[in-house]
């Protein structure tokens, strides 16, 4: 069971060897990196590559770690009891199952994907600690222990919000997805929009590394945000001559999909600005 990557996912050496690592020592491999550089998708790409179905836990600020294991609706129970259901009498029926309970019950491997952990308070991680290790729990309300038949692949993506707690991080095999380079942007780009004329690219890559690497960006385009702007540029069929920024301007094209605050839109209005006094 290897993941290399998928025809729709450009996975680099460094991704596929923490990933196969991570299924290797059954350990939560925790994905970290920019908003936007794909490791959502990575665990839908893994399950999807190994032929096995996944389970998705988005953590909101709000999510608790016990709403992963399960939920005890006593609401329910007590409103039946009044109105005299017979359903009152066995309280499985108002346990709610959770995501990681789902995962546990699968009869196969499956793919566990924990979206943004760090959205949720700091004591969350902390409090998965045994039912991640032991992949078990126990249900207080039934008096059972819920074990996992096969243990899931599970993938803990970040945002690098919050820190993470250092007996978690043990837990977990670590990798971080750099932004990618040149070359490799070329090969994701042509997943998503193959075909696409060289020039144009060149022309449109080179520009989006200059905005990244522009000082004093508030929020740095993401590989999301370049796909959405070369989908936007095919859409209007520009040429690479259209794409050139002259002094009138330092904002590129159809800014609106790469620059998302309008911290970032005066920061290049005032650049054009700059340029245009220096040529007086």
């Amino acid at each position: 069971m290897k993941f290399d990557g998928t025809a729709t996912y450009v996975a680099t050496e460094d991704l596929t060897v923490a990933v196969n690592a991570a299924v290797t020592l059954e350990r939560p491999l925790l994905v970290k990196g920019e908003p936007g550089t794909g490791k959502t998708e990575l665990a839908r790409q893994v399950a999807g590559a190994l032929g096995l179905p996944i389970i998705e836990w988005h953590v909101k600020s709000t999510t608790r770690a016990q709403q992963g294991l399960y939920e005890y609706d006593a609401v329910s129970r007590l409103r039946d009891s009044q109105l005299g259901d017979e359903r009152v009498h066995d309280v499985a029926n108002y346990i709610r199952k959770g995501k990681l309970w789902q995962a546990f019950e699968m009869e196969g491997k499956c793919v566990l994907l924990i979206d943004e952990i760090d959205k949720a308070d700091i004591e969350f991680p902390n409090d998965l600690l045994q039912e991640l290790d032991r992949m078990e729990f126990f249900v207080y309300e039934t008096g059972e222990t819920i074990r996992a038949k096969t243990r899931p692949i599970v993938i803990i993506t970040s945002n690098n919000e919050k820190e993470l707690p250092d007996a978690f991080l043990r837990r977990c095999f670590f990798h971080y997805i750099r932004f990618p380079d040149i070359d490799t942007l070329r090969q994701i780009v042509e997943v998503h929009h193959p075909g696409i004329k060289q020039r144009l690219l060149t022309e449109a890559l080179t520009q989006f590394y200059e905005i990244r690497e522009q000082q004093g960006l508030k929020k740095k385009p993401s590989t999301s945000e370049v796909l959405d702007w070369l989908k936007l540029l095919l859409a209007e069929d520009l040429d690479p001559e259209d794409l050139k920024r002259d002094g009138a301007s330092a904002l590129p094209k159809l800014h609106g999909a790469l620059l998302k605050n309008e911290q970032d839109v005066a920061l290049f209005e005032r650049l054009a600005f700059m340029a245009r006094q220096q040529r007086r």
